[in-house]
């Protein structure tokens, strides 16, 4: 079942500095998300390693870690219907040669290290990774004009 939720979408350094930023938001823009907190950061050390907790035994973390320290990251906060799993296949596949064409790493990517994007793959881990990216105070609540567009 399909419930109205919230997920955390990062655009990494290489989508940032590719210039992709506003292309990866009219993507959930478009699909009828809400965006409910957007900032660019760049976090420490300290914050990656704790958002990337899951990967620490992982051979390439310490890599990761550096490369998401390389430069700014746009943090954003998405709502709608099924906005995780919705979110995830908005992104494609982790690996971008096995993503679709039409998805956000299908069409602006091409190694997993540089995949452009991060996105929530739990409720879970979004409200965990939202509570760790944004105050409660950074979150917009509201109804957007549009919302009797898109839902029935």
């Amino acid at each position: 079942m399909s419930t109205t939720e919230r997920t955390f979408i990062a655009i990494k350094p290489d989508g940032v500095q590719r210039g992709l930023v506003s292309k990866i938001i009219e993507r959930f823009e478009v699909r009828g998300y809400k965006l409910v907190a957007i900032k660019m950061v760049q976090p420490t050390q300290e914050h990656l390693e704790t958002h990337y907790q899951d990967l620490k035994t992982k051979p390439f973390f310490a890599g990761l870690i550096q490369y998401m320290k390389s430069g700014p990251i746009v943090a954003m906060v998405w709502e709608g219907l099924d906005a995780v799993r919705q979110g995830r296949a908005m992104l494609g596949a982790t690996n971008p040669l096995q993503s679709a064409p039409g998805s956000i790493r299908g069409d602006f990517c091409i190694q997993t290290g540089r995949n452009i994007c991060h996105g929530s793959d739990s409720v879970e881990s979004a409200n965990h990774e939202i509570s760790l990216w944004f105050k409660e105070d950074e979150l917009c609540s509201y109804k957007h004009n549009s919302q009797n567009l898109i839902y029935e």
